[in-house]
């Protein structure tokens, strides 16, 4: 069995009246991928910004490397969090006003106090594993959403985070761009990384995914392996769910 690295004890969160975390226990293991799935308002991207204390939980605990982060209704060792923890989201938000090396190279220099020789390399380093090799200085007005987003997961990748967060990344792409994507998601699988993605894409989750969890009503309603949740889902819910997501 690999080691825990991030823990979730009965996170809470709440807007209002509307219990959107309603109790999560949750663990990750060092190189297990996981693919979250659920319906819109089911609390899957709130329970990404609460694991990286972008959204501040209302009760529970989250330890990491058994580590307490969260607990006792407030945040601790937020730095260490927020290194260890990369997140990409559906928006990319990159500096129009930098090129593609500029804004993977940005905090590693601002957060992480690297030299600039050392930053332009690791930028160049991952942006040409994303595949963007001929983009390096190409500002994002003049680069398409898929190959803005591939900055996005490279920049989160310069601060040398043990655990990524994806929260759909591919949902605000047009179709013939989240390939590309994926497959950049795919090879940082394939090379060990520790991921959390929230996705509609159920064939990705089948192929890289070493679980499913199915959320709704802010709870984990089934959790498994990709073919068993997938393709036997054992709870009326998921089966509901899948029913409507796979006809199409």
């Amino acid at each position: 069995m690999s080691e825990t690295i991030l823990k979730v004890t009965d996170l809470q969160k709440s807007y209002g009246q509307l219990d959107v975390l309603a109790g999560i226990d949750f663990e990750l293991a060092k190189g297990e991928v996981v693919c979250v799935i659920g319906p819109s308002g089911s609390g899957k991207s709130t329970l990404l910004r609460c694991m990286n204390m972008l959204e501040l939980p209302d009760g529970g605990r989250i330890e990491l490397h058994g580590n307490e982060v969260f607990g006792e209704g407030k945040p601790k060792n937020l730095d260490v969090l927020r290194r260890e923890v990369g997140m990409v989201f559906q928006q990319f938000n990159l500096f129009p006003h930098m090129s593609a090396k500029g804004n993977v190279k940005i905090a590693q220099e601002k957060v992480r106090n690297r030299k600039k020789k050392a930053c332009d390399e690791r930028s160049i380093e991952l942006l040409t594993e994303v595949g963007l090799e001929e983009k390096i200085d190409e500002y994002p007005d003049r680069m398409s959403g898929g190959q803005q987003q591939r900055v996005a997961i490279a920049r989160a990748l310069a601060m040398d985070p043990e655990v990524m967060l994806f929260d759909e990344v591919t949902s605000a792409l047009d179709p013939e761009l989240v390939k590309g994507v994926l497959d950049v998601m795919r090879n940082l699988a394939d090379k060990g990384m520790t991921m959390v993605c929230v996705t509609h894409e159920m064939g990705f989750a089948r192929e890289v995914g070493d679980r499913v969890i199915f959320m709704d009503g802010g709870v984990i309603v089934e959790e498994g392996k990709p073919d068993d949740v997938l393709g036997n889902p054992q709870q009326e819910r998921t089966q509901r769910f899948l029913g409507l997501v796979l006809e199409h």
